[in-house]
């Protein structure tokens, strides 16, 4: 099961009385809830044996940093014996290059297949690269290089000429020349030895130019006998490469595992999906580039960026590990060793890379408030987890700390927040708090269903295919390109006429979905329109188990998986818009003024409260043309710019009316004046306000009237008046006093004015609903106080009457 089930079984019986043996595989991947299970186990384990049933973890993995296990005294209390199992692997010979290159890797990786493929017995090829793009451009030159036209698959008619005039072109070529018996040359691999041979000397630039000669072993230089670039396709010797990296189509990942065609040497070229969880059958030779492409959040901001960078020592040596898995093998690392000395030991945890709101709120979910003390096997820094409380409180799902007090009770306090009914309920989807958030407000309007397939088709992420990758032949750049123009004239159908554009991306994702499940979810469907048909069934999936988890909280709602849901009707896509910015609060953006231009590459760009550089709506974004006012984003992403994805379009009053706790608030406008709302039983005002941080002015809005004694006093002021209980209205013509006295700065000069406002403060009562509380608590409340604005004579009647609501 995965890590997920079993923190949800704890939920439900934290001794785990059902299992008597857990086995957590793959450890040293780290990913967040893993974490937590190690932390809630190292307590439950100890737990068990106290209770007479023991229960047996056993942590496993290839290469994890057992220190973190074995020495954090804060986990494990008594050290954990530790087992190694010898692998049964076969031998593996690893070669340095003597230079690194830090810019070309792909084209490094390049030339040494090429001599591998030309140079080397027969055996797979294994290639590590960073992402989706390289693995497409490193296919494409491979596959021009060293062409392999199939028979069997079929062809566009242009592919099926040019394989045909290939061939015919080999076989003049071959009758034109006597036939020779080729060997391959015989290649001690034995005598290449792990590290180069003077170690001392090794450059870790790729600048500098270090001669060799004649007979020194290929795989330390490949730069002397020039690029390849310029070398004749070679169909001598066919290739078969295939691409593999997580977006790639299922069933093109599948070929992987398929025994290549008949005198062809296969390729694989991969990203670091390759790295641990899959076996090649077949692989002998691995070209690692030493680089992998990670994901980085700003702790503080939450942008995200994706970085190439340096792997670990330990993912190298499980790259390494893939050409011992069939036979004796090779490894060609593209960085010399002095580098591969520099590479941190182990791959930092997820935990510390990434924002963990979502891991705090499962936590407060399980009681444990204070997550600070957890048992981390490596914890999360305190500013992580002080940004991810500050958000939940924002959101609701966690109780709000104290304001007053002292500052040491006031930082504690900030850390062991308890968690909400909201929060609880948020807690039961499996998905981010800020689109759990959404959840919990989407059964307004009927918008659930939309509000469920959003935060399904936000949560899988990727919906669309990246048709801006590199082609791996002049044929699929050509469909490449239609499929594109396909795709933008698609995504402009689903973002909607008039005012359902103003969802924006968010529009054009439920379009695609609805549609996607109105033709039946095929892969023909997908593949037309450009949407990827694994992300397409797990937004499926997804979308099943929220509906489940929204009818087990709210029986009464009977959602159901409708597979033909029509669009969202004019006053839907409005309450959608509000539902999302109420979830996405932290995250808005408003247009730069002219005015506020400071330099001409910030046109049309957009500030955010918590980044001084400007950010950018994406070109791919519905709303890339219309740049409006204000704007709420899923994400912002740093490619060459900071893009804002998953943008929707909102109206700036929403603001301060639904995100009250990120807005300042002025005093209360005198025009309008504040009123009696009957709907609500509350005195109301029209108050202005600015945006936290940035002191963005907003439009007024009608709010609560603020807390405090003038509260007390306008709502004196329309009881008297009869405008919150009408019965005290018949009474106006002979009050001793003007209701409105009670606002006066000399009201304090009458005791009336005193006495009635002290009984209200006194039962706090200042809106309908606690004051009907208060009189049902005692009938007699107030009537002292309103028999001195009223004469003598009147009392009886009034005391006769008193309460004066119907019972």
């Amino acid at each position: 099961m995965t890590d997920g089930v079993l923190l949800k079984e704890i939920q439900k019986d934290f001794l785990l009385k059902r299992y008597r043996v857990i086995i957590i595989d793959e450890a040293h991947e780290r990913s967040v809830y893993t974490d937590i299970l190690i932390g809630l186990l190292s307590r439950i384990v100890p737990l068990r044996t106290k209770k007479g049933l023991p229960l047996k973890l056993i942590i496993m993995s290839a290469t994890l940093r057992i220190e973190d296990f074995t020495e954090n005294k804060k986990l494990f209390p008594i050290t954990p014996p530790v087992i190694k199992v010898d692998a049964r692997q076969f031998p593996v010979t690893v070669h340095f290059n003597k230079r690194t290159p830090l810019d070309d890797y792909v084209g490094e990786c390049f030339r040494k297949i090429c001599k591998i493929h030309r140079m080397l017995p027969s055996g797979g090829i294994l290639v590590f690269l960073t992402g989706q793009a390289e693995v497409h451009s490193l296919c494409r030159r491979l596959r021009k290089m060293f062409p392999y036209r199939s028979k069997q698959e079929p062809k566009v008619a242009a592919e099926k000429d040019e394989a045909v005039q290939e061939t015919e072109a080999l076989k003049a070529f071959k009758k034109s020349k006597p036939k020779k018996n080729m060997n391959l040359p015989k290649i001690n691999l034995d005598n290449y030895s792990a590290l180069p041979v003077d170690e001392g000397d090794e450059d870790r630039e790729a600048g500098v130019d270090d001669e060799e000669g004649e007979g020194s072993d290929f795989d330390l230089d490949l730069g002397d006998a020039g690029s390849d670039e310029d070398e004749e396709s070679d169909s001598s010797l066919p290739l078969f490469v295939l691409p593999l990296y997580s977006l790639l189509a299922p069933e093109k990942q599948a070929k992987v595992f398929r025994p290549p065609p008949s005198g062809t040497r296969l390729c694989v070229v991969a990203t670091n999906v390759a790295e641990t969880s899959l076996t090649i059958p077949g692989i002998k030779y691995v070209v690692d580039c030493g680089k992998v492409k990670k994901r980085f959040y700003d702790k503080v901001t939450g942008v995200s960026s994706f970085r190439v960078d340096w792997t670990s020592q330990a993912s190298a040596d499980q790259r390494a590990g893939r050409a011992g898995r069939t036979e004796p093998g090779h490894c060609y690392r593209l960085y010399s060793s002095a580098v591969f000395s520099d590479f941190e030991q182990f791959s930092q945890p997820e935990i510390t890379r990434r924002p963990v709101e979502d891991l705090v709120l499962q936590m407060k979910d399980l009681n444990i408030e204070k997550v600070v003390n957890f048992p981390f096997p490596t914890p999360p820094s305190t500013d992580t987890l002080i940004a991810a409380e500050e958000l939940l409180i924002a959101l609701g799902a966690l109780v709000e700390p104290l304001k007053t007090g002292r500052l040491t009770v006031m930082q504690k306090a900030k850390l062991s927040c308890p968690i909400t009914p909201l929060g609880r309920t948020m807690a039961s989807f499996p998905v981010a708090p800020r689109y759990a958030k959404m959840l919990a407000l989407g059964k307004q309007h009927d918008c659930l269903q939309y509000v469920i397939t959003i935060v399904a088709a936000m949560t899988v992420r990727e919906l669309f295919e990246e048709l801006d990758r590199p082609a791996l032949n002049d044929e699929e750049n050509v469909v490449l390109k239609g499929k594109k123009g396909r795709v933008l004239q698609m995504q402009k159908i689903w973002a909607g006429q008039g005012p359902a554009q103003k969802l924006g991306d968010l529009m054009v994702m439920l379009g695609a979905v609805g549609a996607c499940e109105y033709s039946g979810l095929t892969p023909t469907f997908c593949e037309r329109n450009g949407l990827r048909f694994k992300a397409m069934m797990e937004i499926r999936r997804l979308r099943g188990q929220l509906t489940t988890a929204v009818n087990s909280l709210c029986p009464d709602v009977s959602m159901f998986f409708n597979s033909k849901m029509q669009p969202p009707s004019e006053s839907q896509v409005n309450y959608l818009r509000q539902i999302v910015m109420s979830g996405l609060g932290d995250h808005i953006a408003r247009r730069i003024r002219p005015e506020e231009l400071l330099d001409d590459a910030w046109r049309n760009a957009y500030k955010t409260p918590l980044l001084e550089d400007p950010v950018f709506i994406h070109p791919n974004s519905s709303l890339f043309r219309q740049l409006p006012d204000f704007v709420v984003f899923q994400e912002i992403l740093e490619t060459t710019k900071m893009y804002m994805k998953g943008v929707s379009s909102i109206e700036p009053e929403w603001i301060p009316a639904l995100l009250p706790q990120y807005c300042h608030y002025g005093d209360p406008l005198e025009d309008p004046p504040p009123f009696y709302c009957e709907a609500t039983g509350r005195v109301k005002c029209h108050r202005q306000s600015t945006f936290y941080r940035v002191g963005w002015p907003l439009p007024a809005v009608e709010v609560d009237y603020p807390e405090g004694l003038e509260r007390y006093k306008y709502f004196a002021k329309f009881l008297l008046e009869g405008k919150v209980i009408k019965k005290l209205g018949s009474y106006n013509s002979i009050l001793l006093s003007s209701p409105v006295t009670m606002l006066k700065t000399w009201a304090k000069l009458q005791p009336r004015t005193e006495i009635l406002l002290k009984a209200l403060v006194s039962e706090k009562a200042d809106n309908l609903s606690s004051l009907l509380a208060a009189w049902k608590n005692d009938p007699k409340y107030l009537l002292h106080a309103f028999c001195q604005w009223i004469p003598e004579a009147a009392h009886a009647d009034v005391t006769k009457a008193w309460p004066p609501v119907s019972s």
